[in-house]
């Protein structure tokens, strides 16, 4: 029996990782379960699966849910704010803690998680992007094992070798990265002026959250993954690539220097990358539905538009800038996005904001996560002075 933590509990990823679970009540046991502030759906998780530990934002919500439970006969322990986050990810009886917590708000907490040796299912990408050598270092010394749950990364493990050694990646020429180009893929430079934040959050293919439908509509989403990639594989940014596929059904691709492509392919469901990762190096069933290729038909690619997607350009350039340019970026546009959506930013202006915060704010190399915090805080604050200047205009 497996004991887990699933921080982001309420969101799309928490919601699939339990759809999972409920399907083999014999081998999983939800430990500990957190929320931001989606108290009903938490409510409902707790009632549903009795963890030992649930963790929301305030104490007043802690007092809250924590005497609805215990009307409802349940002993659950309530916690609260990021050391809740951080005692639950860390706590011994859990071994598997799945990170889907969205944006850097998930740093610390899976930071822990790998500090305490866990089996870490990697759905925060934010966490690699920002610390990416803090936090593959804490998972090196601290015998933790890292599993990646995006559906690309989650690709890429299963298509290189079972002995693959990220020191020394030899015999892989590439990575491909899938994107789908989301729901703007065909629109025009003076078309994406235009466009709303309903628009943006309607993926074609994906059941995602709103600011990850964002990053997947400006590709930002594709850039943080190439930033992922580099840490997760220890591949460079010259050898990773990005190619368009609006299917979604390739997810991502390996190339060998021999010159074979090994695929993963499947329906666009995250059930598939959780169960991979829950199982793994076992098989499990998901619940999803099984790939029909003739129903599919035609798979299509192309490069991606550099023009109206500038934002996978300055992911690469982040990367290829070093230090803690990457954390500088990620935050970058973690507050434009949230302007976007608040309808205090254009979608164009994504990636001005985030090319100004770059030019603006020094990103030296870094040791420390309280480092990591400064520049995160100094890239923030002058995301928000652009902000106050594309207002005032």
């Amino acid at each position: 029996m497996r004991y887990i933590t699933i921080l982001g509990a309420t969101g799309s990823i928490g919601a699939s990782t339990l759809e999972v679970i409920k399907l083999h009540p014999d081998r999983y046991k939800v430990f500990a379960v957190t929320a931001y502030n989606q108290m009903d759906r938490l409510e409902q998780c707790c009632l549903a699966y009795n963890p030992t530990i649930a963790v929301v934002s305030t104490p007043q919500q802690a007092r809250a849910l924590s005497n609805i439970l215990k009307s409802a006969g349940l002993d659950t322990e309530v916690l609260y704010g990021e050391e809740g986050l951080i005692a639950a990810a860390s706590d011994s009886q859990a071994d598997t803690v799945m990170a889907a917590i969205v944006g850097a708000a998930g740093l610390k907490p899976t930071l822990a998680a790998a500090k305490a040796g866990k089996r870490v299912l990697l759905a925060n990408k934010e966490a690699l992007v920002m610390s990416g050598k803090i936090f593959m270092d804490a998972v090196n010394s601290n015998q933790a094992k890292l599993l990646p749950i995006d559906s690309e990364h989650n690709a890429v493990f299963q298509s290189l070798p079972a002995h693959f050694d990220r020191a020394s990646p030899l015999g892989v020429r590439r990575i491909l990265l899938t994107a789908s180009g989301g729901p703007f893929l065909n629109h025009s430079e003076d078309m994406l002026a235009e466009v709303t934040p309903d628009a943006a959050v309607r993926h074609p293919n994906w059941v995602m959250g709103r600011k990850i439908s964002v990053d997947s509509a400006s590709l930002m989403n594709k850039g943080l993954e190439v930033i992922e990639a580099h840490w997760l594989f220890g591949v460079p940014a010259n050898k990773i690539e990005v190619i368009v596929h609006p299917q979604s059904i390739i997810h991502s691709l390996v190339e060998y220097i021999d010159g074979s492509v090994i695929a993963e392919l499947g329906n666009p469901d995250m059930r598939v990358p959780i169960a991979h990762a829950l199982g793994y190096p076992e098989r499990l069933t998901s619940g999803a539905d099984f790939l029909d290729l003739i129903r599919h038909g035609k798979l299509t690619f192309t490069s991606p538009d550099p023009n109206r997607f500038p934002c996978l350009n300055l992911a690469y350039a982040a990367l290829n800038a070093g230090g803690s340019a990457p954390t500088a970026l990620n935050a970058a546009n973690e507050i434009a996005v949230a302007a976007f959506l608040e309808n205090r930013l254009s979608f164009t202006s994504i990636p001005l904001l985030i090319e100004d915060v770059l030019d603006m704010v020094s990103c030296p190399e870094v040791s420390t996560i309280e480092e990591i915090i400064e520049v995160d805080a100094a890239a923030r604050h002058a995301a928000m002075m652009f902000i106050d200047r594309a207002t005032v205009h």
